[in-house]
């Protein structure tokens, strides 16, 4: 908080300043005032409040050298790391002034309370800041550690969720500290299901590989979401560089395998072996028959596929096709794979069409070539069993790139 309140005291510290020259005032006033501003921009808060009472003390004084004394009283006592001063000099200051300077008085007064820990006069002044037209970030920040000083993170929830909502209705991103309350919010007031979408939110304005660490890990315990896209969210993990253990490798391995994509498998072995997390430690032996076996699998699968081709063709429902044009992609046959999969939309019969979509756009990232039409495929992709998350997240990575 200490740093927080250097910035909101540099703002009255400012005002006070300039003010002093601003303004006309009789030399026995004006002379130790501008000797109280030297001393301030010194770091000499208390000899500056010193200063400001020999001017105090002048008989007759008018309004306006009575308001430059407290100016400056307020300025210097805030120099002075003198908390109590402070807020009875700025106290005194607020009736008095108007617009901006009312604000940053108020603003000054809201930290100034922070530091006593005085959170009900803290929030009040934030809040009569905010309505004399303060917001800046060191403000904001400031009303999210009194909320959580105060437990109420209901109430940051819900000031955190209008920033967001207000940006994205302005067409800006959203900040991304305001991202981070609303998340951290979410989850002390056990809602997951905001805190998933809040996460979304972060990845989609922010891909940083964190980010996607927490979205990913929460996204398999969303209600609904089927143990199917095991190997998806696996994919995703790796994409965002958030695959890197030996049983991550072996389990996602296994699963491509499983699944018939013997090329991606197999990828994923070599790619364990090249970082390191595969084929070393007690258990290498294992890992060199995992990597023997996806590369037998792979060969059998690259010397069988075009017959399975033709004969997906002849099959009622287009299920088989698009799983043959997936397989072809990851080989990197991205130009064999595509109209496959889209035969198989076409064919109909599908078990489960939005998987189909979701295939096709994955795809197309594979080949590269058309990205907008991969965006486009993936975000396409409805349902509510962990499918259109997949979509949404995969159009994400490759509108960043991927």
């Amino acid at each position: 908080m200490n740093k927080l309140h250097a910035l909101a005291a540099a703002l009255v510290l400012s005002g006070a300043l300039v003010a002093t020259h601003a303004q006309s005032v009789r030399p026995e006033i004006g002379k130790p005032l501008q000797q109280a501003s030297d001393l301030i921009r010194s770091g000499k808060g208390r000899e500056a409040l010193a200063k400001v009472r020999e001017a105090d003390a002048v008989s007759g004084k008018t309004a306006a050298e009575q308001l430059m004394i407290d100016r400056m009283r307020a300025a210097a006592a805030q120099r002075a790391g003198d908390s109590a001063a402070t807020i009875q000099a700025l106290e005194a200051l607020f009736p008095k002034v108007s617009g901006a300077e009312a604000a940053r008085t108020a603003e000054g007064l809201a930290f100034a309370y922070s530091q006593v820990r005085d959170w009900g006069r803290t929030n009040q002044w934030i809040q009569r800041a905010q309505a004399a037209g303060a917001n800046g970030a060191q403000l904001k920040q400031l009303q999210a550690y009194v909320q959580g000083q105060s437990g109420d993170y209901g109430a940051i929830a819900k000031e955190a969720a209008a920033a967001v909502a207000a940006a994205e209705q302005g067409g800006r991103r959203p900040d991304e500290g305001d991202l981070l309350r609303l998340a951290d919010a979410q989850q002390r007031t056990n809602n997951p299901a905001g805190q998933l979408a809040t996460l979304q939110k972060l990845v989609t304005y922010y891909p940083k590989k964190d980010y996607w660490a927490a979205y990913l890990g929460r996204l398999q315990r969303k209600s609904g979401f089927s143990d199917r896209f095991a190997l998806d969210v696996m994919r995703l993990k790796l994409a965002t560089g958030n695959l890197s253990k030996t049983e991550e490798f072996m389990e996602m391995a296994q699963l491509a395998l499983h699944a018939g994509y013997t090329a991606e498998g197999k990828a994923i072995v070599d790619k364990g072996f090249a970082s390191g997390a595969l084929g070393t430690g007690a258990e290498a032996e294992r890992h060199k028959r995992l990597r023997d076996l996806a590369e037998k699998r792979d060969a059998e699968s690259k010397a069988s596929i075009a017959q399975r081709a033709t004969e997906a063709a002849t099959a009622k429902s287009g299920d088989d096709l698009v799983q043959i044009g997936y397989a072809y992609a990851t080989m990197g046959q991205v130009d064999k794979g595509v109209p496959l999969i889209e035969q198989g939309i076409a064919k109909g019969g599908l078990k489960r069409p939005d998987d189909a979509r979701l295939r096709l756009g994955m795809a197309l990232m594979h080949g590269g070539k058309n990205k907008s039409k991969a965006v486009q495929t993936l975000r396409s992709v409805q349902g509510t069993d962990g499918a259109a998350d997949i979509g949404r997240a995969w159009a994400v990575i490759a509108q960043n790139g991927g």
